[in-house]
């Protein structure tokens, strides 16, 4: 009888897929080796609040290991490093591969926007002789998280003069921060019967930008005006300035170590710097790679991708073509020959809030990077929907080089989903799979990650990349 059940132990051992949390299948070095890694990824985060600010870190870190900008003109060798800025908010970077580019490339996609508050364009008023900014939430929000909490203001500024001012208020020691202020519970009654999703509305997104009067009885709208002369004494601007600025309200905190074991990292903008943050690691680290490696950091994504900053727009396919050309090769060549990573996180199971999962086909904290075969919503609206044969290969590629890494699904099929850029790079004639971080309270202010899982993510895009 022990016989039996040992037989059928090692044939259930063969035959079940048993995931296992991965700090039990790491040896304590490449644990330790993971949270070091983690470090200067806070560092990246509290850099790096928006899409621009994620650009020019990026590039810094780039130009640091050799990249140069991208030159249509050049025909490049292979291990030559270049990039390029897509107006200051997108950027690709590639390291020249010593085979054929006419074989294709390999490329990992992320994007550097994230949910937020960003100002109208004409956002200052007066109200009860107090100051706010009028604001319009960008992506997928939870309206009520954004009140009560200490924000930042980040962007630029163009003025009369075409001069681009930046701004960013709220991330110094001494600087201070703004809020949009809530109801207190004992006059809260009627905003209680709302819906959660109506509990703050769109229009009640107003940040609190101060309260003194400017000094002179003949005038109203004081309070107005002595902000926008600190604004005008600090930044040289006027209220006719904002009709042509980007300015960000983001969260004012940093990003800090999670729990008592330091096991996990809370932070705005997870989604999906944390992928962003990896695979640019990821390409720093790759070094005369077989195939020409190619890193996408792509804005608009909580949007739709649209724009000329989104992957719905040309920069990316103009670019591998004029990478192409000077080799006498179409772009439509090249790219109906590549491969792609679309670096983008998953939801991470919530034992808070299980219903929402099923548990076979999400993703958990410390298990691994996911590998996530197609995103949409309910009957796979909106998805690329990965092939067997490239998901297979992804997934091969992790097992010979020791990356852990699990699978998972947005939610039930009928509780919603959500979307990546994997479709619209697929739309390019590109094999494309969803691989990236499993994130807790995605799209909140404050999001949690495992540290393990962000090391995974880094090492399987390197091992993409050098495969």
């Amino acid at each position: 009888m022990s016989e039996t059940k040992s037989a059928a132990k090692a044939l259930k051992e063969k035959l079940f897929m048993d995931p296992k949390n991965a700090a039990l299948r790491m040896e304590e070095a490449e644990v330790t080796k993971a949270f070091a890694f983690c470090d200067p990824y806070k560092g990246f985060l509290d850099a790096s609040k928006t899409e621009r600010e994620a650009v020019v870190t990026g590039v810094k870190l780039l130009e640091g290991k050799g990249y140069r900008p991208f030159d249509p003109a050049t025909k490049y060798n292979a291990g030559d490093k270049v990039y390029a800025v897509n107006r200051g908010k997108s950027l690709i970077a590639a390291v020249l591969g010593t085979e054929s580019i006419e074989n294709g490339v390999r490329i990992a996609a992320a994007h550097i926007d994230s949910p937020r508050l960003d100002l109208k364009p004409r956002p200052v008023y007066e109200d009860a002789e107090l100051a706010l900014f009028k604001t319009h939430y960008y992506g997928g929000i939870k309206k009520y998280q954004w009140t009560a909490i200490p924000l930042a203001l980040h962007g630029v500024i163009v003025d009369r003069n075409d001069r681009v001012i930046e701004v960013t208020v709220g991330e110094a020691e001494n600087d201070p921060v703004f809020c949009v202020t809530d109801l207190l519970p004992h006059l809260a009654g009627d905003q209680m019967k709302r819906t959660l999703a109506e509990g703050v509305k769109g229009e009640e997104l107003n940040v609190l930008i101060g309260s003194l009067p400017f000094k002179d009885d003949e005038i109203s709208e004081k309070v107005k005006l002595n902000l926008l002369n600190i604004l005008f004494e600090k930044y040289g601007v006027t209220e006719a300035d904002f009709l042509s600025a980007e300015l960000e309200v983001v969260p004012a905190f940093r990003a800090k170590d999670i729990g008592f074991d330091r096991s996990m990292v809370g932070a705005y903008g997870h989604d999906d710097r944390v992928c962003a943050y990896t695979s640019l690691q990821a390409i720093l680290e790759t070094e005369n790679p077989k195939k020409t490696s190619v890193l996408v950091l792509a804005d608009k994504e909580e949007i739709g991708s649209d724009g000329n900053t989104g992957l719905k727009s040309a920069f990316l396919r103009y670019f591998i073509a004029d990478l192409a050309k000077p080799y006498g090769v179409e772009g439509r060549t090249v790219l109906s020959r590549s491969e792609c990573l679309s670096a983008d996180v998953n939801a991470a199971f919530d034992p808070t809030f299980p219903e929402v999962a099923e548990r076979k086909n999400t993703a958990y904290l410390n298990y691994g990077v996911v590998i996530t075969k197609y995103t949409g919503a309910r009957g796979k609206s909106g998805t690329s929907d990965a092939s067997a044969e490239f998901a297979g290969k992804i997934r091969n590629l992790l097992d010979r080089a020791g990356v852990i890494w699990q699978t998972g699904e947005l939610g039930k099929v009928d509780q919603g989903g959500g979307g990546t850029v994997a479709a619209y790079i697929a739309n390019l004639n590109v094999d494309v799979i969803d691989l990236g971080v499993p994130v807790l309270s995605m799209h909140a202010p404050f999001e949690v990650v495992s540290k393990i899982d962000v090391y995974m993510a880094y090492r399987a895009f390197y091992e993409f990349f050098i495969a």
